[in-house]
């Protein structure tokens, strides 16, 4: 569950990542906080773990939906504060997806941050968009979180799911209309599990 992304202009939000395989395939989990969990999480997915260093926060955020240009500065301090983030978000949006009760301590794990200022955007001369500069690790964790928080109070606070592979945990935000996404992608757990129903349905 490597996480890797490249963010081009037309293109459609989301991450590419490398199965076990080593084959690339496209995985959209629906929200900006979603794409932070694939590059690591709490106990065993430890083993996934990207940021190791300020910057390879840096790196993703420039991978991540967030406008291009973001000239941005990461502590070591901020991404240790990022990765725990991460983490209890992980163990937050699984709890969503399982419908299980929320834990008090994944919320305060999500609010702390959210509190903090946020990334700030502004209008060039241009008429564009451009990141006011001098943006930093905090600011960033906080657009996070925020993001986190419209999700989980939002339209499609109920549609947060896991990945219907019996073997993948990848979690994301089902925004289709009939509401019936199971699959973190078609191509890569979508074709996996039809393939192994077709010979489960051969052999009997």
């Amino acid at each position: 569950m490597s996480e890797r992304a490249r963010e081009t202009p037309g293109r459609q939000p989301g991450l590419t990542l490398i199965s076990y395989e080593g084959k690339p395939y496209r995985f959209d989990p629906g929200a900006l906080c979603l794409e932070l969990l694939p590059t690591g999480g709490p106990g065993a997915f430890a083993r996934y773990e990207v940021l190791h260093e300020p910057a390879d926060l840096v790196a993703w955020a420039d991978r991540s939906r967030l406008p291009g240009a973001l000239d941005i500065a990461v502590s070591e301090a901020e991404l240790e504060r990022t990765r725990a983030f991460r983490d209890a978000l992980f163990l937050l949006a699984a709890d969503r997806a399982h419908g299980r009760p929320v834990r008090a301590e994944l919320v305060d794990a999500v609010n702390a941050p959210a509190a903090e200022s946020p990334l700030v955007s502004r209008l060039t001369p241009e008429g564009t968009r451009a990141w006011a500069p001098g943006a930093t690790g905090t600011q960033l964790l906080s657009t996070l979180a925020r993001d986190a928080i419209d999700l989980f109070t939002g339209p499609y606070a109920d549609r947060v799911r896991e990945c219907g592979a019996h073997d993948c945990y990848l979690l994301f935000v089902d925004t289709s209309r009939p509401g019936r996404r199971r699959w973190c992608a078609m191509e890569h757990c979508g074709n996996r599990e039809k393939v192994r129903a077709h010979r489960k349905r051969q052999q009997s």
